[in-house]
């Protein structure tokens, strides 16, 4: 009985290690302040994502981002920076052409007022091509990683078959329509030919009784 107790106390004590540790506050208050409310929102799930899955995040960040695998390890680690920021933070570096530890430098002397500003001294501005480029990068390294990723309404040109099976089921239907508009001019041209089978027919007997009529003496 005294052992279950033990391990009963020891089951507890691991629980709360481990969710002390998943609720860990990250070096800076997580605020991004991207200046998009569909970034934000996605960075933040990225946080989880990249506290869950770290190997598959740095090799997301080193792979497709660009970024040195030593920095990205040292700012998940040891200087505790969120995921999502450590995402931004390159993903920002490859649309701006820089080095990732600049946009980092940048981030750890003045991120007081948030991602948005940082972006634009890199010279990519809310609303712009490059800003664009930008957050659409973020639904292919959602892909990879098999993880679901809702489109908002600034993004459905670049992914029209994404959160659109309304439209999908219209069209489905529309297509069906025409089947069927198109089956009706079958049939009508078959009834068509039946009705011509069926003249020729009667304009082969008048010929056919003529005959017999101009054979007769």
């Amino acid at each position: 009985m005294q052992r279950k107790f033990k391990g009963l106390i020891l089951a507890v004590a691991l629980a709360t290690a481990v969710g002390g540790v998943a609720a860990q506050d990250f070096v800076f208050n997580w605020n991004p302040r991207t200046g998009d409310t569909w970034v934000d929102t996605r960075l933040t799930d990225i946080n989880q994502y990249g506290y869950r899955y770290r190997d598959p995040f740095i090799d997301e960040m080193v792979r497709y981002q660009g970024a040195p695998r030593d920095l990205v390890s040292d700012l998940l680690i040891n200087k505790r920076w969120a995921p999502g920021d450590v995402y931004y933070a390159c993903a920002i570096a490859r649309a701006a052409g820089r080095p990732c530890r600049e946009v980092v430098n940048e981030w750890e002397d003045d991120h007081g007022q948030g991602w948005g500003v940082i972006a634009k001294r890199m010279g990519i501005k809310p609303g712009s091509a490059q800003f664009h480029a930008l957050k659409r990068g973020i639904v292919p390294t959602y892909d990879r990683w098999g993880r679901p990723v809702v489109i908002d309404a600034d993004l459905r040109k670049d992914f029209p078959n994404r959160g659109h099976d309304h439209k999908s089921k219209a069209g489905k239907a529309s297509k069906a329509v025409k089947t069927d508009h198109g089956h009706g001019k079958a049939a009508k041209a078959v009834k068509s030919g039946r009705s011509t089978g069926k003249a020729n027919k009667g304009k082969s007997a008048d010929k056919s009784k003529g005959g017999k009529g101009n054979g007769k003496p």
